[in-house]
C-alpha cells in the first residue's frame, strides 16, 4: 500500500513530517518497507526555453536548438542542444537535462558530447524518457509562463515522497488512504477529517436492470447507470499526479476515478459501458468451461465454482477480480453502468488461485471490503464522474443484502495490563478506541460494537491488541521471568537431543543439511507410490502432496547443485514423511558425483557407491546409540521400488525393525528427477531406534585388563551367498566371555576355492582375565568358533 502525505491530508489535518508518519507507522504496527522520493531521479533536469532552432549542417533529421536553462548555468549564456524531436522550436518551454544528469527511463548519464560535429550540452526530454508517462513523439511542451531555471522537480511537484507500507492480512479497513488516516489520527498524529459523502438524486430508474443470483458469492449488488459522460476528458491533476505517485497509470477519467476510490477508500468499483452490454447485468455461478477475456488480455476458463458478473450474451467480469476488456470504457463511451457490490472474501481467494490472478481488487476483496459502506461508495464515486465526465445518473439499485450484522464484544479494561502487558487507564482505552470507530458501553463488562469495517475484531484479545498497539508496544516493560533456585532442568526432548547430535554427526561427516518443502507434487510423490495427504487448498499444484520421502526434495536440490556445476553431491536433512499412520522423523542422505577428485595418486576421480552409503548410515547409527554392533544387513523393503537391485540393503535388528535403508538408488528414480550419474542414498528411520533404557545404578569405572589380548586367525570356506558379516557375528558370539571382537580381513574367490564357494579370514580377539590362556583353552575357544561357523555352513579351511 502507497500513500503521500499530500494524499493522506486529505483525511488527516496534520502538520507531521513524512519523518513523523513514517515513524508513528511502525510503532502502531504498520511496517513501512520503503520511502521513495521521485524528485530524486529529476536532479539536474531544469524548466528550459528554446530561443533558436536551426537545421543541423550534417543531419535532416536534426536540429541545433540554443537554450536558456536559467541564470546560474553557463553564466546565463545560452547553451547548444542537439535535438531530434519533431515539435522542437523557438520559444517551446520544455525540460533541458544537463550534462551529469541520468535519464530515468534507461540509466544513460548525459554527457557533453558532439553529435554529427555539433557539440551538444544536455538533451530535450520527452515524458517516456523521465518515467512520466507514455509520450515519446516529441519533447514535453510547457505553458509558456513556466519559470526558466526553475528545477523542474519542484515546478512539477514530483518531490513527494512515497511511503511504502506492508498492510497485514487481517487490516483490511487499511487497504486504503482513509483507513491509514484513521489509525494515525488514534495515534495522536492529528485529527480525522469527516468523510463528504454528497447527496445525488437520480433521475429515473436504472437503464440496466441489475441483480444477483449467487447469495454466498455476492450477497449484494449495488448499481446505478449514468448517461451522457463525456470520457474524452483530462483527468483532473491532481487526481492523475496522486495516482501516477502510487505506481497507477492515468488510462481515462472513468477509470482512473475508480482505481482513485479504490486507492482513496479501500472500496474497488467496476464501470460498464452500457453499449457493450446485451440486457442486464446479473452476478452468477460461472457455467463449466465458460471463458472470459479480461482486461489484461488474457483469457481465462471458468468453474462453477467461481462468481462472474455476465448479461444475456455472456460473462463481462470475474467478480471481484478484473473486468472483460470487451465491456470496458473507451473514449467513445457515453452511457455507464457503475456497480459497487460486495463479494465474498472466501471465494474470491479461491478463484484468485485457481486462475492464478491477481489484480488490486482482488486484494482488497478478499480480504473483506466494508459491508455497511455499499451506499456511501455509491455516491462518492457517482459524484466523482458527474465532477469529472459530467452526465445524469439514475437512481440506485440495490440487489441483495451485504451482511453487514452487527457485532458486540464484552471488554474488562484490565485486561491490557494482564494480557497485553501495559497498564491503561480506562478513560485513555475509550478515547482510543472510540478514534478507531470502536462505540464503547461502559459497565462491567464494557460491551465493545465492533465497526462494520473490522472483521477482524471478534474477541477480548483483539481489543487489547488495538488499544496497546496505539498506545506502542515499546511501551511494555520489560520484566525477568521467575526462576526457580538451583540448576535449571533441560528443557530439550530425547528425540531433540537424538536430531541435534544427528545433525552435528552429518555436518561432521563432511554432509551440507539442506532444508526443503515438506509438500511436493503428485509427480515428485509418484515413485514412492504417492502421497497419503493431499492439500484442499495449496498455494500451487507443485506443493500439493505432503511427502511420503525426504528424497524427492533433496534430489531435487542435487539435480540443481549439477546443473549449476557441482561435481561433488553430499546433502542431508533431517525431517518428517507424512505416511498413512501418522509422520514419522527420518534422515536422509544422498550422495551424487565423485567421492573423491583425480589425482596423481588416485587416478581418475572415484565415484560415490553403495559401500560409501552403508558406511554414512552406520555412522550415523553409531552417533544416535544404535546398537550397530548387532545389526544386520538384509534386503531392502519389497515395496520399496527405489533402490538399484543388488546395490541397496537394511539394516536392521532382527526381521522386522528395519533401522535405515542404504545403496543406490534405481536409475529410473534419477532420471525422473533430471539427476545425472549414479545416485546413493541413505534413509534412517530415527523413530524405529530403540530408547536407551531408564538409567540404573551407575558402571563401575572402566579397568584396563593387565594382560594383553590374544588374536587368532580363521579361514574359512563358505557358500558365496553368506553375507560375510553374518559370518563374523556368528564368531563373535561364539563365546561372548573371551572374544571381544572379531573381523574380516580377507575374501577370496579363485584358484584353489571350490566354484559355489568362496574363503572368508576372521581375525578373533581373545582377553585373557586373570591369567594367561592355556592351550587347551585356547582350543576349547577355537572349536567353539569353528562349530559356530559350521552352523552358517561354514568349514574350516585345510
Amino acid at each position: 500500500m502507497k500513500i503521500t502525505l499530500d494524499w493522506l491530508k486529505v483525511h488527516l489535518e496534520t502538520s507531521a513530517t513524512v519523518a513523523d508518519v513514517v515513524a508513528t507507522l511502525n510503532r502502531i504496527g504498520h511496517e513501512v518497507e520503503g520511502i521513495e522520493n521521485p524528485a530524486e531521479k529529476l536532479t539536474g533536469f531544469r524548466v528550459a526555453r528554446v530561443l533558436t532552432a536551426e537545421k543541423h549542417p550534417q543531419a535532416d533529421k536534426l536540429q541545433v536548438l540554443t537554450v536558456e536553462a536559467g541564470p546560474d548555468i553557463n553564466g546565463g549564456a545560452p547553451l547548444t542542444v542537439v535535438c531530434g524531436a519533431p515539435n522542437a522550436r523557438a520559444g517551446l518551454v520544455g525540460v533541458l537535462g544537463l550534462p551529469g544528469a541520468v535519464v530515468p527511463a534507461n540509466g544513460m548519464e548525459l554527457k557533453v558530447a558532439a553529435v554529427r560535429g555539433v557539440e551538444s550540452n544536455g538533451m530535450m526530454c520527452s515524458t517516456r524518457e523521465l518515467e512520466l508517462g507514455d509520450d515519446h513523439d516529441g519533447i514535453i511542451e510547457l505553458p509558456a509562463d513556466a519559470p526558466i531555471g526553475t528545477a523542474f522537480a519542484d515546478y512539477s511537484g514530483a518531490g513527494e515522497p512515497v511511503i511504502d507500507i506492508s498492510i497485514t492480512p487481517n487490516r483490511q479497513d487499511c487497504m486504503g488512504v482513509r483507513g491509514i488516516a484513521r489509525d494515525l489520527a488514534a495515534a495522536g498524529l492529528g485529527t480525522l477529517k469527516p468523510l463528504e459523502v454528497p447527496v445525488i438524486a437520480g433521475a429515473g430508474a436504472i437503464a440496466t436492470p441489475i441483480a444477483t443470483n449467487d447469495a454466498e458469492g455476492c450477497p449484494a449488488f449495488y448499481g446505478r447507470t449514468i448517461a451522457g459522460v463525456d470520457n474524452r476528458v483530462a483527468t483532473p491533476e491532481w487526481m492523475r499526479r496522486r495516482l501516477e505517485a502510487v505506481g497507477q497509470r492515468s488510462i481515462s477519467a472513468l477509470v482512473d476515478i475508480t482505481n482513485y476510490a479504490m486507492l482513496d477508500l479501500g472500496r474497488p468499483s467496476h464501470v460498464y459501458d452500457r453499449a457493450q452490454l446485451s440486457g442486464g447485468l446479473t452476478a452468477r455461478r460461472a457455467k463449466p468451461g465458460e471463458t472470459v477475456t479480461a482486461l489484461n488480455g488474457k483469457d481465462y476458463t471458468l468453474s462453477d465454482t467461481m462468481t462472474v458478473i455476465a448479461d444475456d450474451a455472456g460473462v463481462h467480469d470475474i467478480a471481484g477480480i478484473m473486468g472483460g476488456e470487451h465491456s470496458g470504457c473507451s473514449e467513445t463511451t457515453t452511457d455507464v453502468l457503475l456497480e459497487i457490490a460486495y463479494f465474498t472474501p472466501e471465494r474470491i481467494a479461491l478463484t484468485g488461485q485457481a486462475l492464478g490472478l491477481t489484480s488490486d481488487a482482488r486484494s482488497r476483496f478478499e480480504r473483506g471490503v466494508d459491508p455497511a459502506f455499499l451506499d456511501d461508495a455509491t455516491a462518492i464515486v457517482t459524484g466523482h464522474i458527474l465532477a469529472i465526465c459530467g452526465g445524469t445518473p439514475s437512481e440506485v439499485t440495490r440487489a441483495g443484502t451485504p451482511p453487514a450484522a452487527e457485532k458486540t464484544v464484552e471488554y474488562d479494561p484490565a485486561l491490557s495490563a494482564t494480557l497485553g502487558g501495559i497498564a491503561i487507564e480506562p478513560a485513555t482505552q475509550r478515547a482510543i478506541l472510540e478514534s478507531l470507530g470502536f462505540g464503547v458501553t461502559e459497565g462491567t463488562p464494557w460491551r465493545i460494537a465492533v465497526p462494520s469495517w473490522r472483521r477482524d475484531v471478534d474477541a477480548a484479545p483483539d481489543i487489547v491488541e488495538e488499544v496497546t498497539r496505539i498506545t506502542g508496544f515499546d511501551a511494555v516493560e520489560s520484566v525477568a521471568l521467575p526462576r526457580v533456585d538451583g540448576v535449571a532442568k533441560p528443557t530439550a526432548t530425547a528425540d531433540q537431543l537424538l536430531e541435534r547430535r544427528l545433525r552435528r554427526a552429518a555436518a561432521a561427516g563432511g554432509y551440507h543439511e539442506a532444508v526443503t518443502w515438506s509438500f511436493v507434487s503428485d509427480r515428485e510423490a509418484a515413485p514412492f507410490g504417492g502421497g497419503a495427504w493431499s492439500l484442499a487448498n495449496p498455494i500451487s499444484e507443485e506443493l500439493k502432496v505432503m511427502r511420503p520421502s525426504l528424497l524427492p526434495g533433496l534430489l531435487a536440490a542435487a539435480a540443481r547443485n549439477q546443473n549449476r556445476g557441482a561435481d561433488s553431491i553430499r546433502l542431508f536433512e533431517i525431517g518428517r514423511r507424512y505416511l498413512a499412520d501418522t509422520e514419522h522423523p527420518t534422515l536422509c542422505i544422498v550422495m551424487a558425483g565423485n567421492r573423491s577428485e583425480r589425482g596423481w595418486q588416485a587416478g581418475k576421480a572415484q565415484p560415490f557407491d553403495a559401500y560409501d552409503a552403508k558406511a554414512a548410515a552406520l555412522a550415523l547409527l553409531d552417533a544416535a546409540g544404535a546398537p550397530t554392533d548387532r545389526l544386520q544387513v538384509m534386503e531392502p523393503v519389497a515395496e520399496a521400488g527405489i533402490w538399484h537391485p543388488g546395490q541397496a540393503a537394511t539394516l536392521r535388528l532382527g526381521p522386522k525393525a528395519v533401522l535405515a535403508e542404504f545403496g543406490a538408488l534405481h536409475p529410473s528414480l534419477a532420471r525422473h528427477y533430471d539427476v545425472d550419474g549414479a545416485v546413493m542414498a541413505v534413509q534412517i528411520f530415527l523413530d524405529a531406534i530403540p530408547a536407551k533404557r531408564a538409567s540404573g545404578p551407575a558402571r563401575s569405572a572402566f579397568t584396563p585388563p593387565a594382560l594383553q589380548p590374544v588374536r587368532r586367525d580363521f579361514a574359512f570356506l563358505a557358500p558365496d551367498s553368506l553375507a560375510a558379516g553374518d559370518l563374523v557375528r556368528a564368531v563373535k558370539g561364539a563365546d561372548k566371555a573371551v572374544i571381544t571382537d572379531a573381523r574380516l580381513f580377507d575374501r577370496f574367490a579363485g584358484q584353489g576355492v571350490p566354484e559355489g564357494q568362496v574363503s572368508l579370514a576372521v581375525e578373533v580377539v581373545l582377553q585373557p582375565a586373570e591369567k594367561s590362556f592355556a592351550e587347551a583353552e585356547l582350543k576349547a575357544i577355537a572349536d567353539k568358533v569353528v562349530a559356530a561357523a559350521a552352523k552358517l555352513g561354514a568349514v574350516l579351511r585345510g
